[in-house]
């Protein structure tokens, strides 16, 4: 991809699938009304799938990982395989057949840009899942659930708020499932985390903050294909936090944003100088080479802060270029504690059960024995040990369990599409508030003002 189909491609990516998204009125605002053919999905729950027939788009790393775990489970049938390169359905079958799954029926497209499109037109599955670069997740949810199946991709949802608005329109209009494949919020510390808070461990939540934070430099060596081919022009182009949700989507759940009590109203944003990866190129690669003509526009930090309707506090960082350890940060401050991560810690107001008098220090290493012990979730008590390997310590064995035992029963999703679009949104508001020096810029409501009466996350057992 070169800078001119980069621009192209990332202003507004929906518009390649054209009249196949359904419009909203303006990218920033709500509509005040839900039209009459569409329905609130916070809670939706569809009809029970004894078995769950999936096609998968974009079989790189993260796909073949979601494929791979998917043939495991009981009640699924994988029906396609789409991706732009032979090599990678070859390498995909070589999972299923591994996994004793009958390969003969299964539709490989590959070798084009839109042989997804004719996969979903041929096979009709009942959910895609989605992998493959940022400009076509919107797109190729919109049509997977114009064509009947429900939806699941990768993060981020999508580039830009309008994109989001017609995934959230597409949603209701035809009412199908669109998830956001928030992994982490299935991660050991992040489920424990979510239960303390249900449970009051750490009294009202006040604030929050959230990272990801990943020196991904080395991702530039992927030059014609994989991941580095086209995220770097995203870096060279885009300033703001282009990666907010895999610490923002667990926090926003342990404050029930969205789900009956808060949901964000106002964010301000801030990058710092565009230094690491300019630097990265002229010391890595020949002074004639692509990444050396790139301007590099995109701050290598960008901090943003959110104000709730409640008033709650989220500070939000975004770093995949400074050289540093990996960290979510994953902190929630309440009125009698705080949990926080990387490393894993706690501290309790009047301290806790013979770990600590106080909070003034921290209950951490092998003190947390008894933490996992009293407050690990069920969830991952339950499925801990078959998600094992998964991926990411185990939270994509979760997830995918998690999905498809939703589709099985009928069960509302853990994560809902105005979840994901709220989350996703960030990027585009951090870029328009670096802007403009950091103006404050105010959240879209995607769901017209139903989160109020939207359940919040239950502790599944």
């Amino acid at each position: 991809m070169n800078r001119r189909s980069f621009l192209q491609t990332s202003s507004l990516s929906a518009a390649s699938v054209g009249a196949l998204s359904v419009s909203c009125t303006g990218a920033l605002g709500s509509l005040t009304e839900r039209p009459s053919d569409q329905k609130y999905m916070g809670d939706f729950a569809a009809e029970p799938l004894e078995k769950v027939r999936a096609a998968f788009i974009g079989l790189g790393y993260r796909g073949k990982g979601h494929l791979d775990f998917f043939a495991t489970l009981e009640g699924t049938e994988v029906v396609a395989l789409s991706d732009l390169y032979e090599d990678n359905i070859e390498k995909s079958i070589e999972i299923l057949s591994k996994s004793n799954r009958d390969t003969t029926s299964v539709k490989s497209y590959s070798g084009s840009e839109k042989a997804w499109l004719q996969m979903l037109k041929e096979v009709r599955p009942d959910v895609v899942f989605i992998s493959t670069n940022w400009t076509n997740h919107a797109p190729m949810c919109i049509e997977s659930m114009r064509m009947g199946a429900h939806a699941f991709v990768e993060v981020p949802m999508a580039l830009t708020i309008e994109e989001l608005w017609d995934v959230v329109n597409t949603s209701e209009k035809t009412g199908k499932h669109c998830m956001m494949m928030e992994n982490v919020n299935y991660s050991r510390d992040e489920l424990m985390f979510l239960n303390m808070c249900r449970q009051g461990a750490i009294g009202e939540l006040l604030h929050a903050e959230a990272a990801y934070i990943h020196e991904l430099r080395w991702q530039m060596d992927e030059v014609e294909r994989g991941t580095g081919s086209w995220r770097t022009y995203h870096y060279a182009h885009r300033n703001g936090n282009l990666y907010p949700t895999h610490g923002l989507g667990p926090v926003a759940q342990y404050m029930n944003l969205g789900r009956g009590e808060d949901q964000f109203k106002r964010l301000t944003s801030f990058s710092t100088p565009a230094r690491g990866r300019e630097l990265y190129a002229e010391k890595n690669y020949p002074a004639d080479h692509k990444w050396n003509a790139l301007d590099f526009k995109g701050g290598d930090l960008n901090t943003s802060l959110i104000k709730t309707h409640l008033g709650r506090t989220i500070m939000v960082q975004w770093d995949e270029t400074s050289p540093r350890p990996y960290t979510r940060h994953n902190l929630i401050q309440g009125t009698k504690g705080i949990l926080a991560g990387f490393p894993t810690r706690a501290a309790f107001d009047g301290g806790f059960e013979g770990l600590s008098e106080d909070h003034h220090r921290w209950i951490q290493g092998e003190q947390l024995e008894q933490l996992y012990e009293k407050y690990d979730h069920p969830l991952y008590k339950r499925l801990n040990s078959a998600a094992a390997g998964s991926g990411h310590g185990g939270m994509d064995g979760i997830m995918m369990y998690r999905i498809v035992e939703c589709l099985q029963k009928g069960l509302p999703l853990d994560q809902n599409v105005y979840e994901g679009a709220l989350w996703s949104s960030v990027t585009e508001l951090s870029q328009r508030s670096v802007a403009s020096d950091g103006m404050p810029q105010d959240f879209a409501d995607f769901t017209r003002g139903d989160w109020k009466t939207t359940q919040p996350l239950s502790i599944i057992d």
